[in-house]
């Protein structure tokens, strides 16, 4: 599910996500005729911004929302010659959410998810990611298990005792692992991590908020050389 015009008409021009149910006002409606044209008619349901208030999650909802079907990839997951995000255990959505966005800023295409990790497809998530849940791989499985059957590809696990960043050179191929909000990575991943790498700590903050360190993470080790 998918609320507000900026999301709705990213997730709109993607081919591979396809509304199952769009709800609207009729303001909406007239002004993205054109964007609308190639949905059946008995999909697009005309409502009241009250009514629209009644199914909406958002405290303050807007002038559209939408039922969309699951993004299909037909391409099987791989790591060989590019990065791939991984989360052991990210349980916040908002959380969740901005990574898969982040994720997609840096051109990563696909993110391999702990069971435990918040369901991409919750209504939070979706919203966080702005339509980045469309273009952006996703795959819940046992991390372990892909570490073991992956080791010509190298695992960066994301502890607060590793290389430093800065040190580091852009990374053409690699696994960056991000772990748990309050616990990092669990000690079964990160034993399969072939290097643990540090973001440069100046203050005297604890820790940093996992969204914010795989997007300092990304932004070092994809940026051009």
């Amino acid at each position: 599910m998918a609320e507000g015009p900026k999301i709705i008409n990213e997730l709109l021009l993607e081919n591979r996500v396809h509304p199952s149910l769009l709800y609207a006002t009729e303001d909406w409606l007239k002004e993205q005729a054109g964007l609308i044209r190639n949905i059946p008619a008995e999909l697009v349901i005309t409502v009241t911004r009250s009514e629209l208030e009644r199914i909406s999650f958002l405290s303050t909802p807007n002038s559209v929302t939408a039922i969309f079907r699951k993004p299909l990839f037909p391409e099987k997951v791989s790591f060989k010659n590019h990065l791939t995000v991984m989360l052991d255990g990210i349980q916040d959505p908002g959380n969740m959410g901005t990574i898969i966005r982040t994720a997609d800023w840096f051109g990563i295409r696909q993110i391999v998810c702990s069971p435990d990790c918040a369901d991409a497809y919750a209504p939070k998530v979706v919203q966080s990611t702005m339509g980045s849940i469309a273009r952006v791989q996703l795959l819940y499985t046992s991390l372990a298990s892909i570490l073991e059957a992956e080791e010509s590809v190298i695992a960066y696990g994301a502890t607060l005792g590793g290389e430093p960043l800065h040190g580091m050179k852009p990374l053409n191929e690699g696994i960056i692992v991000i772990g748990n909000e309050s616990r990092g990575i669990s000690h079964e991943v990160l034993k399969l991590c072939g290097k643990q790498i540090t973001i440069e700590k100046y203050g005297r903050a604890e820790s940093l908020n996992a969204a914010v360190a795989a997007g300092i993470v990304l932004s070092h080790l994809t940026r051009m050389s």
